[in-house]
């Protein structure tokens, strides 16, 4: 793929196509509520710490007219805030199924009352040590079922957020499976080969009925990596028959890194566009090559393609951003997007937690 497709063939990529209104009030939305509770990633915590920790340093400012008289305080509040704050992230964690399965009210109202139980864990916390005399039960109670309602409302957004993404990448898909051009040449190869050669068109028909299938199926959170592969394999093999030898397809994957999670529809369009950009205008063909290797807790995705036709004119660039938005909206800080194009090669690599 390159980093700037041709104008003229982009209304025909995976990133445009037509679809009527119907079409797509049909299409399947993810569910609101399946991520509000998703506080179990490293940028997400540190986020909510580093929250409840400006709101307890300001709250220190009150009543103290010295520097280190609120350093004082802050540390003495930190010590019962922090690990509050830990523990009502380890309690979201740990019961985000059960949650997620409860309507939008009693997810508020669990939420709430995890903070409420929290910010009294944290004041008997400082009240065991000798630190607070008289404890106060009922403001450690209110502050921290507030603070809760406050992250919640963060996370409820950075939902609302996730949702355009993943409707947009469904519906890019979908155009891009209907697409007449690619719809008219796959069944063409497969009626060019019923006669000559009956199990390579029904290999084709197959590949084509699973690619709809996935498109049409209801959305899922996540996928693996594995699944992902497959599905890259058999939209690969159709263009196999329409390209034949101009398009050189490499794997280089580790088994290991199958069950990494990405997105649903992620890679396919890295890999479309790799064909649409690289092998498509050039008379010669490409090489496309995609690989996975796990290196610890961490897996590297690389999608590269030879481009013989050159970079050609800037395009606007929509399906690797919408790609790099949807890894960041799942993975946050733990995922990384990279792009390079170098000597005539360009290269899509990701890096996601195992």
């Amino acid at each position: 793929m390159t980093p700037s497709p041709n104008p003229k063939t982009f209304d025909e990529s995976t990133l445009r196509g037509t679809l009527s209104m119907k079409d797509e009030d049909m299409m399947p939305r993810l569910p609101e509520s399946a991520t509000l509770f998703d506080a179990c990633h490293v940028g997400l915590v540190l986020r909510v710490v580093l929250f409840v920790e400006a709101v307890v340093a300001v709250g220190s400012l009150f009543g103290e007219g010295q520097a280190v008289d609120w350093l004082l305080r802050f540390a003495l509040l930190t010590a019962g805030a922090l690990p509050a704050t830990l523990a009502w992230l380890v309690a979201i964690c740990a019961f985000k199924v059960r949650l997620c399965r409860l309507n939008a009210a009693l997810q508020w109202t669990a939420g709430v009352v995890l903070g409420l139980a929290a910010g009294l864990y944290g004041c008997g916390l400082l009240t065991a040590m000798g630190l607070l005399k008289p404890p106060p039960w009922w403001g450690s109670g209110a502050a921290g079922a507030l603070l809760s309602a406050m992250v919640l409302a963060g996370l409820f957004w950075r939902a609302k957020a996730r949702a355009p993404a993943t409707a947009a990448a469904r519906l890019a898909q979908l155009q891009s499976r209907i697409r007449p051009h690619f719809l008219f040449n796959t069944l063409n190869s497969a009626i060019a080969l019923v006669r000559a050669e009956p199990a390579k068109a029904e290999a084709v028909l197959e590949n084509l009925s699973e690619l709809f299938r996935n498109v049409l199926a209801d959305p899922a959170e996540t996928v693996t990596l594995g699944q992902e592969i497959a599905l890259a394999r058999r939209y690969l093999e159709i263009e196999q028959i329409r390209f034949g030898e101009r398009l050189q397809v490499e794997w280089s994957l580790d088994a290991g890194a199958d069950l990494a999670k990405l997105p649903p529809l992620l890679l396919q369009p890295l890999v479309e566009n790799a064909v649409i950009h690289g092998v498509e205008p050039s008379p010669s063909g490409a090489k496309i090559k995609i690989s996975t290797l796990k290196r610890g807790s961490t897996v590297v995705i690389k999608v590269t393609n030879s481009t013989p036709a050159g970079v050609g004119v800037r395009g606007q660039g929509l399906a690797l951003a919408n790609v790099r938005e949807r890894l960041a909206l799942l993975h946050d800080v733990q995922s990384r997007f990279r792009i390079r194009f170098k000597d005539g090669v360009f290269q899509v690599r990701l890096e996601i937690p195992l």
